[in-house]
């Protein structure tokens, strides 16, 4: 192959190959493709001080302009074509905040233009914000696409989710709410159903899973539910304060996914399908106790013994190597019955406990009682001395109203702690009103005078 022939094979239609078929692409760069190759820089060099060809031969030779031959030769070095750093745009001064609020919003450039204009002064047309979000979203979706898996030590983390069924109960179809929680290392998973999410049946959960693995794991993950955090007018979250007493209480670390990530406690997401595909189908179930009654069997003949998928391994052989690493529960009580709320006593004699309302005597009006759970009991205190107590209520906004406590019943109570004792076996006798004793004649005249 001759010179010509070898500069052809590099020329023009060479170096356009890669970039006419290029199609990935490419939405963060500060360089470009350099307008002349270095190997053609090379060969320019070469016809120009070797072979002593003019500006114009070299031009028609390469099918280049002269301008950009000329600037070829003029150069000592190759240097890659760079992109001269861009003014600033109007949206510069979003930038940071663009980049903290897109992923709240879902990366819409639509939302993202509202509130733009509306809140800061933004001045620029929706085809701007639009091009300043499409970066941010295609580096979101190419995390997304690499996530890896996030593997935790023995008693480091566990995983909290619930998930939503619809079961045939005796009484018809209902809707129950499964609580699941997933040990990081081993896998092993407890779940149990109740009637709602709510922060009772939140809190009963967690004990009861305590109870399952005798311990709990240093730190819980959960998403953004609002028995867990409370979403606050700047848009951070902030701890829901029952909940974070609960954690303290029981020593376990907190920790939430970041927003629109769920996928970060995708442990215990797989739990949840796996009790809807694996535990539901074909059964039927008496009630709620019956329904959880059976999910407890399946738990320990069925899940805790299966070969796990990810990690090869039955839950319950990994679980021997993270059961003595986890922080014992045992001894210690219930958060619910160690916790005392005080309530002070409405005009109608009742203290509100979470949404229900509970009667007490009414001479405790205005005055503050502590109200602690036992049990399936409420204890109702004043000073000290018990002068309460009801079944805890499964719905909301119900009433146990105890008629002994109202206002008649106390003084129909005084009057009788009070009277004189009876005599046993002695006959109780009413006094009767004086009477006015009248000689006979008097009734004789009447009848007279009415004759």
């Amino acid at each position: 192959m001759d010179g010509k022939q070898e500069f052809d094979a590099i020329g023009p239609r060479a170096d356009s190959i890669g970039a006419e078929t290029a199609t990935v692409p490419v939405f963060a760069t500060d360089t470009e493709a350099p307008m002349v190759g270095k190997e053609r820089w090379g060969q320019i060099q070469q016809l120009y001080s070797v072979e002593g060809m003019s500006i114009s031969q070299i031009a028609r030779v390469t099918d280049l302009d002269r301008k950009t031959v000329r600037r070829c030769v003029r150069k000592a070095q190759w240097h890659a074509y760079q992109r001269q750093a861009s003014a600033a745009t109007l949206m510069s001064p979003h930038a940071a905040w663009l980049t903290e609020r897109a992923p709240q919003v879902r990366y819409s450039a639509r939302i993202l233009y509202q509130e733009l204009c509306a809140t800061r002064g933004f001045t620029g047309g929706y085809d701007t914000v639009k091009l300043a979000v499409r970066p941010l979203r295609s580096q979101a979706t190419l995390d997304s696409l690499t996530q890896c898996r996030f593997e935790t030590a023995p008693g480091e983390q566990s995983q909290v989710d619930w998930g939503e069924v619809r079961v045939p109960f005796d009484a018809g179809p209902a809707k129950i709410h499964v609580f699941v929680m997933t040990l990081g290392y081993s896998r092993r998973g407890f779940a149990l159903g109740f009637e709602h999410e709510r922060m009772g049946a939140l809190l009963a959960a967690h004990e009861a899973a305590f109870a399952h693995f005798g311990g709990h794991t240093a730190q819980i993950l959960y998403d953004r539910m609002r028995t867990v955090v409370l979403p606050t007018a700047e848009g951070k979250p902030r701890w829901n304060p029952s909940f974070l007493a609960f954690a303290e209480y029981w020593g376990f670390e907190p920790r939430v996914c970041r927003p629109y990530r769920a996928k970060t406690k995708g442990k215990v997401e797989s739990g949840v399908k796996y009790v809807k595909r694996n535990f539901l189908p074909g059964r039927h179930f008496r009630d709620l106790s019956d329904f959880n009654e059976q999910l407890a069997a399946w738990l320990s003949e069925i899940s805790d013994v299966r070969v796990h998928g990810t990690t090869h391994q039955r839950p319950i052989d990994r679980f021997a190597e993270e059961a003595g690493l986890l922080l014992r529960t045992a001894g210690q009580p219930s958060f619910l019955e160690a916790t005392v709320r005080e309530r002070v006593v409405a005009e109608d004699w009742l203290v509100s406990i979470d949404t229900n309302r509970y009667s007490v005597p009414c001479t405790l009006i205005g005055k503050t009682v502590q109200v602690v759970r036992i049990g399936g009991q409420w204890q109702i205190s004043h000073q000290g001395k018990p002068v309460a107590e009801h079944p805890v209520l499964a719905g909301r906004y119900q009433l146990s109203v105890n008629p002994s406590h109202g206002p008649g019943a106390i003084a129909r109570n005084t009057r009788k702690r009070f009277a004189t004792p009876t005599a046993p076996g002695a006959r109780r006798l009413t006094a009767l009103p004086e009477v006015e004793l009248r000689d006979l004649a008097v009734y004789e005249q009447l009848f007279g005078v009415a004759a």
